[in-house]
């Protein structure tokens, strides 16, 4: 159960980190509402990454936490670990790399 709530804490984490990095990008480029359909554009990236962690990221954090509940295999544990990472290397293949329009490696 430890790795399950570790793992959730963790996806929590990301999405709030995202929404700080949203929050301050707006800030930074004085963008109230709204936003520029630019794949380079910097706040276009983060607003991506933040949305589709919202999306996701809540149905996979009870997945892990019912999971987390039945006494799962190790095996069980370590796949909570890797889709965690996933969902962390997915963010920085949306806003790292200098566009969106093509695919990052």
């Amino acid at each position: 159960m430890v790795i399950a709530v570790l793992c959730v804490a963790l996806l929590g984490f990301l999405v709030i980190g995202l929404g700080f990095v949203v929050s301050m990008t707006r800030g930074s480029t004085k963008t109230m509402y709204g936003y520029t359909v630019d794949p380079a554009d910097r706040l276009y990236k983060a607003i991506r990454a933040h949305g589709n962690t919202t999306e996701y990221v809540p149905m996979l954090a009870v997945l892990i936490l019912t999971l987390g509940m039945l006494n799962p295999a190790p095996w069980m544990m370590w796949c909570m670990g890797l889709v965690t990472l996933s969902r962390f290397i997915f963010v920085f293949g949306i806003v790292l790399p200098p566009t969106m329009a093509q695919p990052s490696k």
